[in-house]
């Protein structure tokens, strides 16, 4: 038996249509693709509710969630949860109540198979982080094994480095890229010379 693997290429895509049930501030909500439109989006897919490095990141994001918001971006967690579990795994532990972002409901698994990232034996959603411009196309994304965290501060360089490199596309972000750094303009002058 041999094992095919597809590797699809998200960068630049428009995201599909889509409408979820949320958990966001005490209320359920609805959420969908043109709640996502006219401004920066991070979608983080993460394994499950009630888990052990999931609340970690989410805690994480939660931290630094001033900064996204000053950038102009809103963060959506997501996982194969109801929303209802959403709401019991704020009610049960502190940290997570103090989450003010969209918690997104994905029982059925439809938000996670279009961003190819359900583990369909397990049931859950691998690590994805998706950055989405405003107009709804891929920016940047990674994928990570459910057993590896991410970091929130990466998220955040990442998402502001695609915020720069769409604003001034004659200039790219190099390695460990922050605002203010100095950026490169690729020409002949840089081959060779970096």
């Amino acid at each position: 038996m041999t094992l095919e693997v597809i590797l699809m290429n998200y960068i630049g895509k428009e995201i599909d249509d889509f409408k979820v049930k949320a958990f966001q501030n005490g209320k359920i909500i609805d959420v969908s693709k043109k709640d996502m439109l006219g401004h920066w989006s991070v979608l983080l897919f993460y394994p499950a509710d009630f888990s052990f490095i999931c609340p970690t990141e989410l805690e994480a994001l939660q931290g630094l969630y001033d900064q996204f918001k000053e950038a102009g971006a809103e963060i959506y967690s997501c996982s194969e949860d109801t929303e209802f579990v959403h709401k019991a795994w704020t009610d049960a532990s502190p940290e997570i109540a103090k989450i003010q972002y969209p918690m997104l409901a994905d029982p059925a698994g439809k938000l996670a198979r279009a961003f190819d990232v359900l583990d369909e034996e397990s049931g859950q959603a691998y690590r994805g982080v998706f950055i989405i411009d405003p107009d709804g196309v891929i920016q940047s994304y990674t994928i990570n094994n459910m057993s590896i965290g991410r970091s929130a501060d990466e998220i955040l360089r990442t998402l502001e480095a695609a915020q720069f490199v769409r604003k001034h596309g004659d200039q790219v972000c190099p390695v460990n890229w922050k605002p203010g750094d100095k950026t490169l303009k690729p020409g002949m002058d840089l081959v060779g010379k970096l």
